[in-house]
């Protein structure tokens, strides 16, 4: 459960995430994947690909906004946490990444963002 504001407002951010990516036919896999590599805030299926999703909300869009938060190092843990999940399958099923982006009140999907 969030503790701060802070991770109450991460939370809110995710479950509108979740809501959005629910009603495009995306169903829940798992939710805030943890392992010793990092964190995947949605595991969604879409059809047949699984799809890694990284959810980033800002309150504005000063200083490049969400999008622009993804910074190299989080890319690489969520490659190793990705990577770090896909170990419980014997024969990987295509996967894709994808980031939400939340900026004040505007949701962005933004499909397909890393390269595995």
């Amino acid at each position: 459960m969030p503790r701060t504001p802070q991770q109450r407002l991460g939370r809110q951010g995710e479950d509108r995430a979740l809501a959005h990516l629910q009603a495009q036919g995306l169903t829940l896999l798992e939710r805030n994947f943890l392992c010793k590599a990092g964190e995947i805030d949605l595991i969604m299926l879409e059809g047949p690909v699984l799809v890694f999703v990284e959810v980033r909300q800002r309150a504005s869009a000063r200083f490049g906004g969400a999008v622009y938060s993804v910074t190299p190092a989080k890319q690489q843990r969520l490659l190793r946490a990705a990577q770090y999940y896909l170990l419980r399958h014997k024969i990987p099923p295509p996967c894709r990444f994808d980031l939400i982006a939340i900026d004040e009140e505007k949701l962005s999907w933004v499909q397909n963002v890393l390269e595995m």
